[in-house]
């Protein structure tokens, strides 16, 4: 019997990618770019990554994701700041915190499934919310600011080359964390709730056990993604608890793709730079035009994030990475075929 040889080429192992595309965010500082700003985009993107395990993974929608990121905000800023603690432990801290929060909120939301689950999430947040804003140690409307940035493990932070690469490893370590799970047999698990609950129910699993499991790890890692904001940019303020906030986070996960390990940091980029940069795009449109409505672009950065959501919803609904995955496979699968 003549043994049949595949000719196909063995699918690429996505770890190389990955760590071309750490190695590429390391070198970035060297070429000019700023590093507070790549280190926000890297808190936002955490953030982002946090919320699509729950929502792209599980299947669970919730509007009131920047609870744990304010959580772990003020906490980690707190904990800098009055008690003393060293970077690493006001990290943790802060992780913790959110943690406790979500396993809270977790409790109170995972036995509704559907549009009331997101509503229970919403609600709650905006609870949490109006007592940050009421608190003494937030520091209300002002927020609590000059957090000290302190020392990791024997590195000052005071310097920013030396924070770009702690914030780097932090998110690579979060990164990490996301990619072991959603390829464990409990992300299996939870993809398994995701597209049919009633099945994984048949099947034994105690589907309310694996969600809230879920809930509190992606609210763990979105204060994670808090707390190093607050190390980062020496201040914690509601809008990192507002419920905007939250529609932000969802947004980042549209625009860049649910479901995959990196849309989410590919829409926090977007959207951060948005904020950050249209203002100097806009400039450079009506100098380039003529048209001086284009240097007022800066003061309507919704108006052009709801345009591009409009888009994505239109032209790209699997997000930017998901459509650019398919037409990969596309592409591959026409190769193979005779």
């Amino acid at each position: 019997m003549t043994a049949l040889v595949s000719t196909s080429k063995a699918p690429l192992n996505p770890i190389y990618g990955y760590a071309l595309l750490f190695g590429a965010i390391a070198l970035l500082p060297a070429m000019g770019v700023y590093p507070i700003f790549v280190m926000k985009v890297l808190c936002f993107a955490l953030f982002a990554c946090a919320f699509n395990l729950l929502v792209g993974f599980t299947g669970l929608l919730s509007f009131g994701h920047a609870a744990f990121l304010g959580t772990a905000a003020y906490g980690a800023g707190h904990a800098l700041k009055v008690w003393g603690f060293s970077a690493p432990l006001g990290l943790v801290f802060g992780a913790l915190a959110a943690g406790v929060v979500g396993l809270g909120i977790g409790m109170l939301a995972i036995k509704r499934t559907g549009i009331y689950f997101s509503m229970i999430t919403l609600a709650l947040s905006q609870m949490l919310y109006f007592f940050f804003l009421q608190a003494s140690f937030t520091g209300g409307e002002d927020g609590l600011q000059s957090v000290p940035r302190g020392s990791f493990f024997g590195l000052d932070l005071s310097n920013d080359l030396t924070l770009y690469y702690v914030v780097l490893g932090i998110f690579i370590a979060g990164f990490w964390l996301i990619y072991r799970t959603v390829h464990s047999p409990f992300g299996q698990v939870l993809t398994s709730i995701r597209e049919n609950e009633p099945r994984a129910i048949s099947l034994g699993y105690d589907v309310d056990r694996f969600k809230l499991l879920a809930f509190v790890l992606s609210a763990c890692l979105a204060g994670l993604a808090g707390a190093t904001k607050t190390l980062v940019l020496g201040f914690a303020t509601l809008t990192d608890a507002v419920w905007t906030t939250s529609g932000l986070v969802i947004l980042m996960t549209l625009v860049g793709g649910m479901g995959t390990l990196t849309g989410p940091m590919v829409g926090a980029l977007i959207i951060i730079a948005l904020e950050n940069k249209i203002g100097d795009f806009g400039k450079a449109l009506a100098d380039l035009s003529g048209i001086q409505w284009f240097n007022g672009l800066g003061e309507s950065v919704n108006l052009v994030t709801g345009l591009i959501f409009i888009v994505c919803v239109l032209a790209f609904r699997r997000g930017l990475v998901g459509e650019a995955i398919a037409l990969f496979d596309k592409l591959r699968a026409g190769k193979a075929s005779p």
